[in-house]
């Protein structure tokens, strides 16, 4: 295994968690900015207000994209999986 498919593999791999994560945070950075502009329009800075909409909405994303998710995710590890006996010569 030489240093470029180790680097290629870190990259695939981080593009991977990139590509699996931005729905959920993105998400999570709209309500918060949300019920920030809230809570800076009617003067109620309830530091734990933020928390309940943060949790469902990103728990919504995860039962809507949850499927897709693991797929992608199955999809890159099988792949990973074939790629080892080229790694033992």
């Amino acid at each position: 295994m030489s240093i470029g498919q180790v680097v290629n593999l870190i990259q695939n791999g981080v593009f991977e968690i990139f590509i699996l994560a931005t729905p959920v945070l993105g998400i999570a950075l709209l309500v918060g900015l949300l019920v920030a502009i809230f809570q800076a329009t009617t003067s109620i800075q309830e530091q734990t207000l933020t928390f309940l909409p943060k949790i469902l909405s990103m728990l919504a994303v995860l039962a809507l994209l949850g499927g897709w998710m693991l797929s992608h995710l199955r999809n890159y590890t099988i792949t990973l999986f074939n790629m080892i006996p080229s790694f033992a010569q």
